[in-house]
């Protein structure tokens, strides 16, 4: 049930890389760098500049993923919340937002109780449970604007 907890940027980098199909040389094609140009930028090797916001952003909008706006957030003490397409939402999508956030909320408490199983909270336990808070709250704030959006007067 552990999610991998970013607290660096480097960390973030390297899981955008995990997370891309076909992983560093296809990364690298898409950003239209030589694999060791992108080596050296995403590893920050030899002093060259570690990869802009721009590039970690274009890599995630290719894997769906959000681990540089998740990080970002978290250095605030908030959460990254993807709001919905407005022109897209539609009963059943806030049917399905409704079941994920459930879910969410789900495994905040399933790891609550786990963690709770020896009678203490450890710190990595805390961080873990911050962790999957701000995913469910990411997902319910997310929710409730896409019904706002869905259901607002004059829209239709």
């Amino acid at each position: 049930m552990s999610r991998e907890i970013l607290d660096s940027r480097r960390q973030v980098v390297s899981a955008v890389i995990r997370a891309y199909p076909g992983g560093r040389e296809s990364a690298a094609a898409r950003l239209g760098l030589k694999l060791k140009q992108f080596d050296n930028h995403a590893y920050e090797n030899n002093g060259h500049r570690p990869l802009d916001d721009g590039q970690i952003a274009l890599l995630e909008s290719d894997t769906g993923t959000t681990y540089l706006p998740d990080y970002l957030c978290s250095l605030y003490g908030g959460f990254y919340v993807s709001l919905p397409d407005v022109d897209t939402l539609d009963n059943v999508e806030l049917h399905q937002r409704g079941l994920q956030t459930s879910t969410k909320r789900g495994r905040v408490d399933q790891f609550i109780a786990q963690a709770l199983s020896d009678g203490e909270i450890d710190e990595q336990e805390a961080s873990e449970i911050l962790a999957l808070h701000a995913k469910h709250m990411a997902a319910r704030h997310a929710e409730v604007v896409a019904t706002i959006n869905l259901h607002k007067r004059g829209k239709r």
